[in-house]
């Protein structure tokens, strides 16, 4: 077998708007920190300045960077680390650009960097996204879950996932 399928998560514009409102607010919070407030105030500084840089550091950890496909699992690359999505019990696997439509956040990152947690919408029910361009969504639909990706490449990955696991 030759090298692994790897995909791209590009940036769609709703990830990018989300992420520009968080970074504006965020810096706006430790900006306004800085010039207003008690001078000196440790609890002040931890609050107004630490925790929003804090943050927005933080989150730059959970960005999806890309996707590979293996013969047992679909890996997550994001900044320094990765997640995995076993492959073992998939059912079925679909591009649907309108999967995420109607979605609540029931636990996770909703926009800042990437759209990944927990979330649930009437179509899917609850499930579990690594997202960045939700207009090309992958449903993984597997015996006891169901997880959304969004490679590049919504069309490509379907079939390599296809040909890994004979789908």
């Amino acid at each position: 077998m030759g090298p692994e399928p790897q995909f791209d998560a590009p940036w769609g514009g709703l990830l990018k708007g989300m992420t520009a409102l968080s970074v504006v607010i965020l810096v706006g919070v430790a900006a306004a920190g800085l010039l207003t407030g008690p001078r000196g105030t440790l609890t002040w500084q931890i609050s107004m300045i630490g925790l929003p840089l804090a943050f927005l550091a933080g989150g730059t950890f959970f960005i999806i960077r890309g996707y590979t496909v293996e013969t047992d699992k679909v890996r997550v690359h994001r900044l320094g680390w990765e997640s995995h999505i076993p492959l073992m019990g998939l059912e079925e696997v679909v591009v649907d650009p309108e999967a995420m439509s109607g979605s609540i956040r029931t636990f996770g990152n909703g926009g800042m960097f990437c759209f990944a947690g927990a979330f649930r919408n009437k179509k899917l029910g609850g499930y579990r996204a690594f997202a960045t361009d939700l207009k090309k969504s992958v449903v993984l639909r597997f015996t006891d879950r169901v997880v959304v990706v969004t490679p590049g490449d919504p069309g490509t990955f379907l079939q390599a996932i296809r040909t890994v696991t004979g789908r």
